[in-house]
């Protein structure tokens, strides 16, 4: 790897994500900037461009946090300072790592001495390297939830504070927060994409000519990385220039009513949340107009401002992608333009990028990136009304054998010619809030919210001696260690001696995210328009649950002759709606293919990560055709065989009913009983009809207690069509 960063001014185009990596560079106060976008489109490499082209750090001798000679922290671990001279170092760029741990990032402190001795022996974490420079969290959004939320209230709060019973360390924390995130590998929580100052989308440009100057300047880096950084240290120079005089400018800029109420009224007319994004939105406009040599700010500023800090902020449902409705955003400004709006002001930016533009060495060029890149396309469409379902057709006749009367007979309203065993896909009913389906057991996969598990938050449920680094200290089982030994150990005064053996670590029970496995029936017996759009609400309703829980989700789809795996195992529960809403039905049922699909997915999951446990959900009416009938050996055996197999390796399993109509074989119950899973209903799938049915208040494996009419906990119908006492529970 060259030891000479990539310049930040060769980065072809990307000026959304140079001017907001820029801004934050002028004003920290922002917040930071989320860069959103695909695989090889140069994040990475504009980050750690952009360190070299922040000012040095002045810095006290020997401080290993970086405090400022002139106003030291006065609570610096290392302190306390005298005011005096101080040295200049670079500024640093520190990169979390997704797998870093809690310690790594908030720094380990000793609690064997600070027990014994009464010392704060404490080693710094990665927020301490990062003080007043660059800490950059790559692919931020596969980050642990508690790591998250460490960084963010740091960044908030200026300062990082580590607290272990009853002793606590407390240092500053001030910098550059810049994560970038790949969407397809799923979505950030709500609140915490709030706590990012800026977001910018990012996307590779299709332009071949772009994309040929993109190799073009790669290739010449790699095959001299000096000279290449030679040839654009000019333009490097200019650029440190400005950034350093927009910061000595930011305090002289006016923002005046006019531009303090067109931001205003611009978050209202998004209805974000709170008052951040006005507060963000104010300081961006300030650094805009810093950055184009100004002393106020105008209304192109505060439009540039939303562009930035609005997009993941306005109220939208989770599998919405962010964007803003650039025409309502111009009618908000126009009206609340006052004397700063002007008539009808042009919708330019401060300038073409942070390097001013241009072509080769001497400013900007062609757009792309050494990885690629492109301008990210602006999406100035909100998302409107789900479409209306086609009208439905009547629900194909089943035999008593588990048969579809017609499977391949076209509905009423499919033009003449058209596939006779598809159909088009239906919109999804509205979600609704579902229950709560939990993996028995406990388990030590990696948190979330579902099923019980071992984790390193969450309520303490005993202690164990420390297994590697010590954890979170276990202070009763610690004392109740060395207390016997005290007196043999020589103790004098009231300090307690402790010994390395005498130390125990908590032990934690809290809640781990699943993989949530689908199984959808798409065929002609599921085709009925009415209730495959009520099928689809109910998939879309699990999927808003899983997204909620951090869970991995999955989608295996079976109709006509086979199965397929419509989504590969992801995080991204996004991409899971956008298949759903697309899925096409027609045909006939391979019930059997489905299952076995799902096995085969299941074991490949399992050698990939073994601690994560899978909740298979199988969504049909039970019914299984195909040649042969329903002897034996036939499509019913068939399926039956492979709902045993994956019940004999103890695969937690839900089969939601979805039979419909006044004639009911109980089908889906059948399928429960193999799988040693559950049956649920859609209509006790709902969250509000939890109430209607009984706890199984023994678990596991037992009998039902007397007088409970049936088991929630292990999804069991009120009418019977369950499985029998021997099934696997799962809550």
């Amino acid at each position: 790897m060259a030891s000479v960063p990539y310049p930040f001014t060769a980065v072809v185009g990307q000026d959304d994500m140079r001017l907001g990596l820029v801004l934050n560079a002028i004003s920290p106060a922002i917040g930071g900037v989320l860069v959103r976008g695909e695989k090889g489109t140069a994040k990475s490499t504009m980050v750690r461009g952009l360190t070299a082209l922040m000012p040095a750090v002045d810095v006290v001798p020997g401080c290993r946090f970086s405090c400022g000679p002139l106003a030291p922290d006065p609570g610096c671990p290392d302190g306390p300072h005298e005011e005096g001279a101080g040295q200049d170092r670079p500024a640093r760029m520190v990169e979390l790592p997704v797998g870093a741990s809690e310690d790594r990032l908030v720094g380990a402190l000793d609690i064997e001495r600070a027990l014994s001795d009464g010392v704060k022996a404490f080693e710094p974490g990665l927020l301490a390297d990062a003080h007043r420079g660059v800490l950059y969290v790559d692919e931020v959004n596969l980050l642990h939830d508690h790591l998250v939320d460490l960084l963010l209230d740091a960044a908030a709060m200026g300062a990082s504070y580590v607290e272990r019973e009853g002793v606590s360390v407390r240092h500053a924390a001030r910098f550059l927060l810049v994560g970038t995130m790949n969407p397809e590998e799923g979505e950030l929580r709500p609140q915490l994409l709030d706590r990012f100052g800026l977001t910018v989308e990012v996307a590779a440009s299709r332009e071949p000519d772009l994309r040929v100057e993109v190799v073009r300047r790669r290739l010449a880096y790699d095959a001299d990385p000096a000279g290449f950084a030679a040839r654009w240290a000019a333009d490097e120079d200019a650029l440190r220039e400005r950034i350093v005089a927009a910061r000595e400018l930011l305090s002289q800029v006016t923002l005046g009513d006019a531009a303090l109420r067109q931001i205003a009224a611009t978050c209202a007319a998004f209805e974000v949340d709170g008052m951040r994004a006005d507060i963000v939105m104010a300081r961006t406009a300030t650094a805009l107009a810093a950055w184009a040599g100004r002393d106020d700010v105008l209304a192109e500023d505060v439009r540039q401002a939303a562009l930035l800090a609005l997009p993941h902020r306005r109220r939208r449902n989770p599998f919405d992608a962010p964007g803003l409705d650039e025409d309502k955003l111009d009618e908000t400004l126009d009206e609340f333009g006052g004397q700063d709006g002007g008539d009808d002001p042009e919708p330019e930016g401060p300038d073409d990028g942070p390097d001013g533009g241009g072509d080769g060495p001497d400013g900007g060029g062609p757009d792309g990136g050494p990885d690629g890149g492109g301008p990210a396309p602006q999406d100035d469409t909100v998302p409107g009304p789900r479409e209306q379902s086609p009208p439905s057709v009547p629900e194909q006749d089943c035999g008593a054998d588990g048969t579809d009367g017609a499977p391949d007979a076209p509905p009423a309203d499919q033009p003449a010619g058209a596939p006779r065993a598809q159909q088009a896909a239906v919109g999804a009913a509205e979600p609704f809030k579902t229950r709560r389906l939990d993996v028995p057991g406990l388990g030590e996969g990696a948190d979330g919210r579902r099923s019980r598990a071992r984790t390193a938050r969450g309520r303490t449920t005993g202690s164990r001696r420390p297994q590697g680094a010590l954890g979170k200290l276990h202070l009763a089982a610690t004392v109740h260690a060395a207390a016997p030994h005290q007196r043999a150990r020589g103790r004098s005064g009231r300090g307690l001696v402790l010994r390395r053996d005498d130390l125990r670590e908590a032990v934690r029970e809290g809640r781990e995210g699943n993989l949530v496995l689908f199984v959808v029936d798409a065929s002609g017996s599921m085709a009925a328009r009415k209730r495959m759009g009520a099928v689809k609400g109910a998939v879309l309703s699990l999927l808003l649950d899983a997204y909620q829980r951090r869970d991995k989700i999955g989608m295996i789809t079976f109709r006509g002759t086979g199965a397929d795996l419509a989504l590969p195992p992801t995080s991204s529960v996004e991409a899971g709606a956008a298949r759903l809403e697309t899925l096409p039905t027609g045909g006939r049922t391979p019930l059997a293919e489905g299952l076995l699909k799902a096995h085969e997915v299941l074991r490949v999951e399992r050698m990939r990560d073994a601690s994560r446990r899978p909740l298979l959900v199988v969504v049909t009416d039970g019914r299984a055709t195909g040649k042969g009938g329903g002897a034996a050996g036939g499509p019913l055996e068939r399926a039956a065989r492979a709902g045993r197999l994956l019940g004999a390796e103890g695969v937690a399993s839900v089969v939601v009913d979805c039979e419909a109509g006044p004639v009911r074989l109980g089908l889906a119950g059948v399928l429960a009983r193999e799988l040693q899973g559950t049956a649920v209903t859609l209509d006790e799938l709902r969250a509000d009809s939890v109430s209607a049915l009984v706890r199984n208040v023994q678990g596991g494996r037992g009998g039902v207690p007397a007088g409970a009419a049936g088991e929630i906990a292990g999804g069991r119908s009120a009418r019977g069509q369950a499985h029998t006492q021997g099934s696997r529970r799962v809550a």
